[in-house]
């Protein structure tokens, strides 16, 4: 397929989604997907928590809110039309000193705004109910919560993509293209294509057009333990805190798998490469970038305490312990193991502030999802249709169904 109408760029979840949506409206299209690695969804969606999101969270009326509400119902009804495990435990989110009471009220009342039923706010007696070995002076019980394998979802999308023609090409990464010829120049050639489709997480930063370029896509890593098998027999669903207002991070929590363990974390750690798992990765030019754009240097300043917080739980496991001890007192140092850690794609602009919401900027054939951080994987098939339909109105002049 040298001459395909439309390419794109990325095979995480988000860009298989966009391929998905738009071959199930044009059935006819010639769409191409290239992804860099090797095999698809090798890394946010590879290394996601597997956390189905309610929708708790997100200011009411934002993309955030919107795509996470119709996502998670899409979601649900694909898992189980194709026979994909997942469960919907619930989860709790936990204030553990009285001043969180308030902020675990306005959650509640958020959650209600964005659709949410059956929300429970719980004294004492009624977190032991749901969590006996977590503790906290109110909690929230969120009924929608649940737990996937989102590589498997990806996987899934895939094969459908496959299946209505569409074109995955691995192990090639797309380097420029050029609007005014309609030129993509790749490391293995070069295609003729009127319309393009990033969806780069991570690999984002080369795509920003002009507007977008005010804001740099910053790598934070996400460090993660396991419970000893023992002890996670004695957890039964999801238990959060009560998050930071003042961050896009949820804060360190405990998340059951679909294998009978639990994962803690994680924490939130600038990170020196775009795809550095560990605390020693380092790139050159990763963070040559990062600290050439002024609002690197801003965030720093806004947040130093946090970020120096965030740190020391990063190389202390008693910090770490110390957190996870605040939900669920019996957890002790022999209960945490190793588990491997994320990096997230996170947009910040140039005063230092994390940009919340998603983000999509559209060029004359160029598409590019900026920002698109949790609830992501959650998000993805309505946020999948939205951008199909964006790239049908705008980049192929085709009209097709109205997207969600």
């Amino acid at each position: 397929m040298d001459r395909p109408d439309l390419v794109i760029v990325g095979g995480g979840i988000l860009g298989l989604a966009t391929a998905k949506a738009l071959l199930e409206s044009l059935p006819h299209l010639r769409l191409l997907l290239l992804e860099k690695e090797l095999q698809l969804a090798s890394h946010q969606t590879g290394h996601n928590s597997g956390v189905i999101h309610s929708g708790l969270y997100y200011p009411p009326g934002s993309q955030k809110a919107r795509f996470c509400q119709a996502g998670r119902s899409l979601l649900l009804d694909f898992a189980k039309e194709q026979g994909l495990a997942h469960q919907v435990p619930g989860k709790l989110v936990l204030a553990t000193r009285d001043p969180e009471v308030p902020l675990l009220e306005a959650l509640k009342a958020r959650g209600e705004a964005n659709g949410l039923t059956g929300l429970e706010l719980l004294d004492r007696a009624g977190i032991k109910r749901i969590e006996p070995w977590a503790q906290g002076v109110k909690g929230l019980y969120v009924p929608q919560t649940g737990i996937i394998r989102y590589l498997e979802v990806a996987q899934a999308f895939a094969r459908q993509v496959r299946e209505r023609g569409g074109e995955i090409r691995l192990g090639e990464r797309a380097l420029d293209y050029d609007p005014q010829t309609l030129r993509l120049r790749t490391s293995l050639g070069k295609y003729s294509t009127p319309a393009l489709v990033v969806c780069a997480g991570l690999g984002t930063n080369p795509w920003l057009g002009a507007k977008a370029k005010q804001v740099r896509i910053l790598p934070f890593r996400g460090d993660y333990r396991k419970l000893s098998p023992q002890a996670a027999q004695k957890i039964n669903g999801l238990i959060y805190p009560v998050p930071n207002p003042a961050l896009p991070f949820l804060g360190v929590h405990l998340t059951p798998d679909l294998e009978g363990g639990v994962h803690c974390g994680p924490n939130a750690v600038f990170s020196f490469a775009q795809e550095g798992y560990r605390p020693g990765d380092w790139n050159w030019q990763d963070t040559k970038s990062a600290f050439l754009f002024p609002g690197t240097w801003a965030l720093f300043a806004r947040h130093w305490r946090l970020g120096l917080a965030e740190l020391g739980r990063a190389a202390s496991k008693g910090r770490f312990l110390a957190d996870l001890q605040q939900l669920c007192p019996p957890i002790q140092a022999q209960d945490l193991l190793p588990s491997p850690s994320g990096v997230r794609a996170q947009a910040v602009d140039l005063s230092g502030a994390l940009v919340e919401d998603f983000w999509v900027e559209l060029g004359p054939k160029q598409l590019t999802l900026v920002n698109a951080p949790s609830p992501a994987a959650t998000s993805a098939l309505a946020l999948g249709r939205h951008l199909a339909q964006l790239a049908r109105l705008k980049l192929l002049g085709e009209r097709g169904d109205q997207a969600v």
